[in-house]
């Protein structure tokens, strides 16, 4: 005799007021976390919209995240992380694409750029931080301390 197996799956739908209440989160907060895409949008719009389990188990993670003292920039790349999928180790004859980034004649910053996970705002600002820093580095080296010229 075969067995028969059935599963049910509960679904929540939640309007703003009782993912507000059941999250802790004031529902000023929730429309501003979906805002900033820490949060999806519901499914419908305005007194239909509706929000599920996976929005109060997220608005749950963001208040304890905060709660700890995390700012939202690093919280959304904690949430990001979570959705991005792994990337595979390096392994001998892949083929990887590689940025090169000039700092200086002979110095120079390369990057893979699907590795790094950065933005392309993040690579610049890395960037400049090392360009400044080189550009440091070589005015101590052209004026020791202690050097008076």
């Amino acid at each position: 005799m075969d067995s028969i197996y059935v599963t049910s799956t509960v679904v929540m739908k939640l309007n703003l007021h009782q993912l507000s209440e059941q999250s802790g989160v004031p529902a000023r907060t929730i429309r501003y976390y979906i805002q900033l895409g820490l949060l999806a949008a519901p499914e419908g719009s305005k007194r239909g919209a509706s929000y599920g389990t996976s929005h109060l188990a997220d608005a749950l993670r963001i208040r304890q995240w905060q709660e700890t003292g995390l700012s939202l920039d690093a919280i959304a790349g904690l949430l990001q992380a979570r959705h991005d999928p792994p990337v595979a180790p390096a392994r001998p004859g892949a083929v990887e694409v590689r940025s090169h980034l000039i700092i200086a004649d002979g110095l120079e910053l390369v990057v893979a750029p699907e590795r790094a996970r950065l933005t392309q705002a993040q690579l610049r600002s890395l960037f400049r931080t090392v360009q400044q820093a080189y550009a440091a580095l070589a005015t101590d080296r052209t004026h020791p301390q202690g050097d008076p010229s």
